[in-house]
C-alpha cells in the first residue's frame, strides 16, 4: 500500500481496533506504525516524526492524555487524534487543552476516522492562504503557520490554527458551527458541533483580550477587528 500521503503512529492496545485502525489508514493512502502502549507510541511518534498519530487514551501505564502532555511539552505539535470510550465534556475540553486536535469516542466508525486524519494532516500541510492575516496585534502567517500576539509567538494545535485562520479571513463574517465545520474540519455532517465551541473557547484562553471573538447565540461565531480607542 503507498505511503504517500506520509506516516501516521497508531497507539492502541487493543489489537483488534488497532488493526481496523491500520487498514483503513493505510486504504486512505497512509504509511502505519502500531504501538501497543504510550511509552513505545511515545518513542515511535519522538523518533518516526509522522505526518499524525491517532492515539488511545485509555492506555495500560502511560495512558493517551499523559503521551500528549509529554509531547506538547517538548514543545512537538505533531498532530493528534485522540480515540476515547469517555464522553464526557470534561475528558473532551481535557484533550483540547492538552493540544489534541480532534476525537473520536467508541464504537467509532474507521472509515470516518480515515476521512478525519485525512483532513486533519491536509489542514496541518496546507496554508489557507500565500499572505499573511493581521488583525489588530495578532499575525498569522499560513506559509510557516506560526501566529504571534503583541511579538509573542503562541503555539496552537493544527486545528486551532486552522479555525483562527478562516476567522480572520474574513473579519466581521458570521459563520455558523456547520459552516464551520465544513471549511475547517472537511466535514459535510458533523453531530459532535460541540467540538467547535471547545476549540473557540481555547483560541480565547490563548489570546485573551486581543482576540475579539464574538458569539452569535444560536448561529456561530465571528471575529472582528479591535475598534480604534
Amino acid at each position: 500500500m503507498s505511503d504517500s500521503r506520509g506516516l501516521i503512529v497508531v497507539v492502541e492496545d487493543e489489537a483488534a481496533i488497532a488493526d481496523i485502525e491500520r487498514i483503513y489508514l493505510a486504504d486512505a493512502g497512509f504509511g502505519v506504525h502500531l504501538a501497543r502502549d504510550g511509552e513505545s507510541g511515545l518513542d515511535a511518534i519522538r523518533s518516526l516524526r509522522p505526518v499524525a498519530a491517532v492515539v488511545d487514551i485509555g492506555l495500560p501505564g502511560l495512558d493517551g492524555v499523559e503521551l500528549c502532555r509529554r509531547l506538547r511539552a517538548e514543545d512537538d505539535w505533531t498532530p493528534v487524534v485522540f480515540v476515547t470510550a469517555r464522553d464526557s465534556e470534561i475528558d473532551r475540553i481535557l484533550g483540547f487543552e492538552l493540544g489534541a486536535d480532534d476525537y473520536v469516542t467508541k464504537p467509532f466508525s474507521a472509515r470516518e476516522l480515515a476521512s478525519r486524519v485525512k483532513a486533519l494532516v491536509r489542514r496541518s500541510q496546507v496554508g489557507v492562504r500565500s499572505g499573511a492575516l493581521t488583525l489588530g496585534t495578532i499575525v498569522l502567517d499560513p506559509r510557516s503557520r506560526t501566529v504571534a500576539e503583541g511579538g509573542r509567538h503562541l503555539e496552537l494545535t493544527a486545528t486551532e490554527f486552522d479555525l483562527l485562520a478562516f476567522l480572520m479571513a474574513s473579519p466581521g463574517q458570521v459563520f455558523g458551527r456547520n459552516q464551520l465545520l465544513s471549511a475547517v474540519w472537511g466535514l459535510a455532517d458533523y453531530r459532535g458541533s460541540r467540538t467547535v465551541d471547545v476549540h473557540v473557547a481555547q483560541l480565547r484562553a490563548k489570546f485573551g483580550e486581543a482576540l475579539h471573538l464574538r458569539t452569535i447565540r444560536g448561529v456561530g461565531y465571528a471575529v472582528d477587528r479591535p475598534v480604534a480607542s
